[in-house]
């Protein structure tokens, strides 16, 4: 899509949400390719980018607030510092995308492809990421307090000092995990595979570990 028609459909759909949804239109950019495209701050609240091909673009402190991402492609896009505060971010590939500092807050990630993405200190409270693979994803210092990470695909993960606290991480691979000074506190981890997870420091604290694989695990927290 061209630039002048992406910077057309922005200032409509910013009328839209300064007169508050009296003038403008909403952007729908349902299936457009955007491929590398320049949407650096860009105000997409809400906007409609349902399967969008957003490969390569910059969305380095993008509003996207509850915007419609269904199963659109990010592979390496720059979403650092985006708002995705409760967007729909259903089967979307983020595959070595960088999420650094993104509010992910009640964000809907059922299904996404995190692999190797970068989501170092990102907000994902509330998160729901059933299902979503983070394959050697970097997650250092993320907040997943009280999110959903069941049946979650964690292996090899960097979650160095994340807070997991009250998280659902029911049947999560955690294979070969870092997850060193992570918080667990009453994390429900039943059934999840640890196998080889570094544990060093982690507060287990209340966490349900009914089930769980803690093979070649020595059970030093300290």
């Amino acid at each position: 899509m061209e630039n002048s028609k992406i910077q057309k459909m922005l200032e409509a759909h910013k009328l839209w949400i300064d007169s508050n949804k009296k003038q403008g239109e909403p952007a729908n950019l349902c299936g457009a390719d955007l491929r590398e495209a320049d949407l650096c701050e860009a105000n997409l609240y809400e906007a409609n980018l349902y399967k969008a091909n957003l490969r390569g673009s910059d969305l380095y402190g993008a509003n996207l607030y509850g915007a419609n991402l269904y199963e659109a492609n990010l592979r390496g896009a720059d979403l650092r510092r985006a708002n995705l505060y409760k967007a729909d971010l259903r089967g979307v590939d983020f595959c070595e995308a960088n999420l650094r500092e993104a509010n992910l807050r009640e964000a809907n990630l059922y299904g996404a492809n995190l692999y190797g993405a970068d989501i170092c200190e990102a907000n994902l409270y509330k998160a729901n990421l059933r299902g979503s693979d983070l394959y050697k994803a970097n997650l250092r210092g993320s907040d997943f307090y009280r999110a959903n990470l069941c049946e979650a695909n964690l292996y090899k993960a960097n979650l160095y000092e994340a807070n997991f606290c009250e998280a659902n991480l029911h049947r999560a691979d955690l294979r070969k995990a870092n997850l060193r000074k992570a918080d667990l506190y009453k994390a429900d981890l039943r059934e999840a595979d640890l196998y080889k997870a570094n544990l060093y420091g982690a507060d287990l604290r209340e966490a349900n570990l009914y089930g769980a694989n803690l093979d070649f695990f020595d059970g030093n927290f300290a």
